[in-house]
């Protein structure tokens, strides 16, 4: 049963909820991403490759876009050669506690020699935890200076350009926008009343393109969006999976029917 655009069918919605299980409502809605992700990079530094544009879809692990890394493979390097030399340092160290313990076990040397040993022994295995941590820390700093999806999906929007300079305490906009679109919503308008009857997981049909789908209730909206005489207006989204073949965009008209 179709209802009829203008604010009416609020009232209509409401008068029918005591024969819903006879009855589906046929609302008009839009598209909606699931959800967005806004990318930043977290170093200041000069963007040297960018690899996707806007309306682009790519899978999860993709490169979206470099920085220039010089810096950070340089620190990397340091730190993997202070990693070595602690490593030789510890080495060292546990020759020199072997043999003083053969020297204290045959007498040789007093107790504090061996405590001396023992505490040289520490401080090289405390240096190459700190080498290591530094070497961690260093390739942490290397990966993000790239940006990859973090899932398979499409690039909402892309504002980065080769040779742009980044400073990432001023990035007040994203430089990408990734949504999934392997699914989307599908958000009508209804009343309060009209909500409760349809509770998250309900099952629902959105109708794009001419093609039916089999979608769900995903989330109901808890305040309102706006104030109508007939009663509080919320949001209710209902998801379904998106057929690969076609491009579907947010605020495309699309009709729900509420069994």
């Amino acid at each position: 049963m179709k209802i009829p655009t203008t604010t009416g069918w609020l009232l209509f919605c409401g008068l029918m909820l005591n024969s819903v299980t006879a009855y589906a409502l046929e609302l008009k809605g839009r598209l909606e991403w699931v959800h967005k992700v806004e990318m930043r990079v977290v170093e200041n530094g000069v963007v040297e490759e960018v690899n996707v544009t806007t309306g682009q879809h790519v899978k999860q692990g993709d490169l979206l876009l470099r920085m220039d890394q010089r810096k950070q493979k340089a620190t990397l390097l340091e730190a993997k050669a202070r990693v070595a030399r602690a490593k030789l340092g510890t080495d060292d160290a546990t020759r020199e506690t072997t043999r003083t313990q053969e020297l204290f076990d045959r007498g040789l040397i007093s107790e504090e020699e061996l405590k001396d040993g023992e505490l040289k022994t520490a401080v090289a295995n405390t240096e190459s935890e700190s080498a290591k941590a530094d070497e961690e820390a260093a390739q942490v700093a290397l990966e993000r200076s790239e940006l990859h999806a973090p899932f398979s999906g499409i690039i909402v929007s892309n504002t980065a350009w080769k040779g742009a300079v980044i400073f990432a305490n001023q990035q007040k906009d994203p430089i990408i926008t990734f949504a999934p679109d392997d699914q989307m919503l599908a958000r009508v308008l209804v009343t309060a009343d009209v909500l409760r009857h349809y509770p998250v997981g309900s099952s629902a049909q959105v109708l794009v393109n001419g093609d039916n789908r089999s979608g769900k209730v995903y989330s109901q909206g808890v305040e309102a969006v706006r104030i109508e005489p007939e009663g509080a207006i919320y949001e209710l989204d209902i998801i379904f999976k998106r057929d690969p073949k076609e491009l579907l965009r947010p605020a495309e008209s699309v009709k729900v029917i509420l069994p």
